[in-house]
């Protein structure tokens, strides 16, 4: 039971942000309110505001309305909120268990929200898993999606990147997979970095030429709004309001998986797709895929999608396939 000081705690905390100053309040939310919804998601709270009159519930309003007041003093001499002050200032508030390691529940996806708006129309998750994949890449920071070929890891995680840059929720697309031959030898390839890459990359061009259509999709690369990123050029980099892709996450090493996860930064997105039955690392080095799922698990903000055969949306025959595959000892 409730003592009477948490309870009163968490009744909703209306309050108003002095003096009224569009600009103070436009620095202090961040772009499309940015800023107050991590604010919601890290403290676990709901934030209303019409003007400069807040409305906090939730069982941290009190702290998530001190918050908010001390972030808006931060805008007195014209300085900007962004979203590492945020984060700064959420670790001051943090309560001791906040950061503690609890893996992320499963997201049960809402009626309405099995599809990803693109331009060119919405792309329409297909079963539970797709389902889940979906809502889950939506409400996490990062999200793995592992399972056989087929099943629409990398076309879902592009088109959820596609619909984030589309609505300006970020900045850029960051494509990056791994450079590792499935078991032939190519030798030299010739051409510019993004040239000697582009095979390998191959299946994400493809989604995004179908979401968006050729020309645009060229038009963002030459402004690097769609990036090609090696994962071996990876190292030193911080990927700041970025959708991050990377593909075939199974021909990663260990330490290459863990220099990968450290790049991302704030108000970014990343996916994780591989398939653990299809490593092609050489000298049968280990996977950095299956340690980054067993190290991650109780890491929260983290979520895990797993797909099986009956997920293969692919000529029927590639589900048989895939199952005959399992079957094998």
């Amino acid at each position: 039971m409730k003592s009477r000081r948490e309870s009163a705690l968490a009744q909703p905390v209306e309050f108003e942000l002095d003096p009224v100053d569009n600009a103070r309040l436009a620095a202090l939310c961040g772009p499309l309110e940015q800023n107050l919804r991590l604010v919601e998601q890290r403290m676990g709270v709901e934030v209303r505001r019409r003007g400069n009159q807040f409305r906090v519930s939730g069982e941290r309003s009190a702290g998530a309305a001190q918050l908010l007041q001390d972030l808006f003093q931060m805008t007195s001499d014209g300085q900007h909120v962004d979203l590492p002050d945020v984060h700064l200032a959420l670790r001051e508030h943090a309560e001791p268990e906040e950061f503690s390691e609890v893996r992320a529940a499963p997201v049960v996806p809402l009626p309405g929200e099995d599809a990803a708006r693109v331009p060119r129309g919405l792309i329409r998750a297909r079963g539970d898993h797709q389902k889940g994949y979906l809502a889950s890449i939506r409400a996490h920071d990062l999200t793995f999606g592992v399972g056989p070929a087929g099943t629409g890891k990398t076309y879902l995680a592009v088109a959820c990147a596609v619909e984030a840059l589309h609505s300006e929720r970020v900045r850029r697309i960051v494509l990056v997979r791994p450079a590792v031959e499935a078991g032939e030898r190519l030798g030299f390839l010739p051409g510019d970095l993004t040239q000697k890459v582009d095979p390998y990359l191959r299946p994400m061009y493809d989604a995004l030429y179908e979401m968006m259509g050729f020309e645009r999709v060229a038009r963002l690369m030459e402004r690097n709004v769609i990036e090609v990123a090696p994962l071996a050029f990876m190292r030193g980099r911080s990927l700041n309001e970025s959708f991050i892709i990377l593909d075939e996450a199974q021909n990663t090493t260990p330490e290459q998986m863990k220099m990968f996860l450290t790049r991302i930064g704030f108000g970014s997105r990343t996916v994780v797709t591989g398939d653990l039955t299809q490593t092609d690392l050489p000298g049968g080095r280990p996977s950095g895929l299956r340690q980054a799922l067993d190290i991650l698990q109780t890491v929260s903000g983290v979520s895990f999608t797993y797909f099986d055969a009956s997920d293969v949306v692919r000529h029927p025959l590639v589900q048989r396939i895939v199952r005959a595959y399992e079957q094998q000892p």
